[in-house]
């Protein structure tokens, strides 16, 4: 291996070569292992099943919002888009009960 390659960021910045960590790095086999239900992930499965059970969607958001994504970020995008579905599904209900309300004090 050659010696003169340097490691530091800030010999980076002075235009010289920054050498990068083969694969005895341990942080890149990392994520090799497949994410949990049949492989798609906590947040796509509860945006999945959130149709059938929309509490599902509200786990889901509770997870992102604490980030949960932080042990795997490719748990980032379902865990999202399940926030989302929970967001429009909370709006939706607020406009349908909004609706109801208006309409049985009007007959």
């Amino acid at each position: 291996m050659d010696q003169r390659l340097s490691t530091d960021a800030m010999n980076h910045k002075n235009g010289n070569y920054v050498r990068i960590d083969g694969p005895e790095d341990p942080e890149l086999g990392m994520f090799d292992k497949p994410l949990p239900f049949c492989g798609c992930g906590i947040g796509w499965f509860s945006l999945l099943l959130g149709f059938v059970f929309p509490v599902m969607w509200y786990y889901a958001a509770f997870l992102y919002f604490y980030k949960y994504y932080d042990k795997d970020p490719r748990e980032r995008s379902g865990l999202g888009a399940s926030a989302v579905a929970a967001s429009v599904c909370t709006v939706g209900v607020l406009i349908a009960v909004i609706v109801i309300v208006i309409k049985s004090l009007h007959p």
